[in-house]
């Protein structure tokens, strides 16, 4: 993937149109053009992130694969990456490693789960990664590229990659990049990794899988906000609904200072939703996500979408105008899939 260098100056065979071409031809690319990985660009990277290119970043044995941080450099590189993104991207791809994680259910999964990156700490607002207006869409180089980087190890050096053993029905766009940065500043609570333990002073990456994101719109009451926000997780053809997998909400303009006005706080509005994120066993029956036929007791009885309020995260984000959240629902059947993990993101020179 890297083209070859005398006296520190990059020896280019072809023109930048060929090189992407030729990375087409090997089949690096996400299905956008990449950014043709020169050495020089590779040791920038990893002088940033303060790595050896022989380290290895993070072993997958689901994939029987060893990742060196020069291949993760390279994926990063054409991405898009700057070199101060890349401390971001190694946290990343060590979450993606993470056996809570379940890295082959997320990968291969036929609900082809987003793989989203969030971002907290000082590193987000240093970094430039959005934390407000278009949160998941484009504009932000920092968001569309880290996110990327993610998503080409997955393919490059994983090879989730269709039809192989990325086998998604449909997919989804998240699927080429999601990064984003919780809005701490606009937040009523505490962010997410100071609530996971970390200190607030310390940059973390949290890994999430989620099958999709919708949007909830409403004036009106914090109450009534949260059931709304319940209600769309537990559709009767969500996934998470029969295998009570992990769900997260983005709570974004005026439904954040709806919350905040009305005294809700992050511990309350997760009980609420978890508490009526439900739907009847009967009504599951009657819809077909549960078998049998209808039996006593059906009728008052309830499956719920998450077991504990710790099975939800609760974030702050996204622009301060308009009456817009958003809900990811779990993507799949298994309790031990898709579970997200936090970690700190090294700085320059230290391991993590």
């Amino acid at each position: 993937m890297a083209s070859k260098e005398t006296d520190g100056e990059a020896c280019i065979p072809f023109d930048a149109a060929d090189q992407i071409e030729i990375c087409y031809a090997k089949g690096w690319t996400d299905g956008l053009p990449v950014v043709p990985a020169s050495t020089r660009a590779m040791e920038a990277m990893l002088e940033a992130a303060g790595l050896a290119g022989d380290e290895i970043v993070a072993e997958m044995p689901s994939r029987n694969v060893r990742l060196p941080a020069s291949i993760v450099a390279i994926n990063a590189v054409m991405a898009g990456c700057l070199p101060e993104y890349m401390p971001v991207v190694v946290a990343a791809v060590k979450c993606l490693a993470h056996p809570e994680f379940g890295l082959h259910h997320v990968g291969a999964a036929h609900s082809g789960p987003t793989v989203g990156v969030i971002v907290n700490g000082p590193i987000g607002p240093e970094l430039g990664i959005n934390a407000g207006d278009n949160l998941l869409g484009p504009g932000f180089r920092a968001n569309a590229t880290i996110g990327r980087a993610v998503r080409l190890v997955m393919l490059n050096c994983l090879n989730y990659r269709p039809p192989i053993a990325d086998r998604a029905t449909i997919g989804t766009s998240g699927k080429f990049t999601c990064c984003f940065a919780e809005n701490e500043e606009a937040s009523p609570w505490q962010p997410l990794h100071v609530e996971r333990g970390f200190p607030a002073e310390v940059s973390t990456v949290t890994l999430v899988a989620w099958s999709t994101a919708m949007q909830v719109s409403l004036h009106g009451s914090a109450e009534q906000l949260l059931t709304a926000i319940a209600d769309a997780l537990t559709f009767s053809g969500n996934l998470a609904l029969v295998g009570q997998t992990p769900g997260m909400v983005i709570f974004a303009g005026e439904h954040i200072e709806t919350l905040k006005a009305d005294g809700w706080s992050k511990s309350q509005v997760k009980e609420f939703i978890v508490g009526n994120a439900r739907r009847r066993v009967a009504d599951l029956k009657r819809a077909g996500r549960i078998d049998g036929g209808i039996e006593a007791g059906d009728e008052e009885s309830w499956r719920y979408a998450m077991e504990r309020p710790e099975d939800l995260i609760v974030l702050a984000a996204g622009g301060a105008s308009g009456a817009f959240s958003a809900v990811m629902p779990g993507f799949g059947s298994s309790k031990t899939a898709g579970r997200s993990r936090t970690i700190a993101i090294a700085p320059n020179g230290v391991k993590s």
